[in-house]
């Protein structure tokens, strides 16, 4: 995947940060809630009684927000150059990952950081860490 620099706006991805921090700090602040993508969704697969609505609504506006935004401005044109073996088995990883570190990116990076909770730091490190190497991996060592 590669950045089209051309399309960057500042002003948008500003606008974005602070949707997101907002959505974050409504969510806590209203439902006493982290906005943790994956302890969301997950709630949904072993549902609560009383517990689903919000998680419909908050997952709706995840789906929902991007084709609401289309109608004033032209979304980013998507490239993935990956196949579909190779998404499959990240997003596999992935979801393993955020079992083993009891959150995702956005639970721990946006919301855990935020609260400066320290697992939250440490979690937050190695989601980095790995990502670099994974990056200098794949273009430096195998070639990709």
């Amino acid at each position: 995947m590669t950045i089209a620099w051309d399309q960057f706006t500042p002003f948008t991805a500003l606008a974005g940060g602070a949707l997101i921090g907002l959505a974050a700090t409504a969510l806590i602040l209203f439902n006493g809630r982290i906005a943790g993508i994956s302890g969301i969704v997950g709630g949904l697969l072993r549902p609560t009684r009383g517990d689903t609505t919000w998680r419909l609504a908050f997952v709706a506006g995840l789906v929902l927000a991007p084709l609401l935004w289309s109608l004033f401005a032209r979304l980013p044109d998507i490239r993935i150059e990956a196949g579909t073996p190779l998404l499959i088995v990240a997003g596999l990883l992935v979801g393993l990952s955020t079992r083993y570190g009891a959150g995702c990116t956005s639970g721990h990076g946006v919301c855990g950081l935020s609260r400066l909770s320290p697992r939250s730091l440490v979690a937050t490190a190695c989601f980095m860490a790995t990502g670099f190497a994974t990056v200098f991996v794949v273009r430096h060592v195998v070639g990709g």
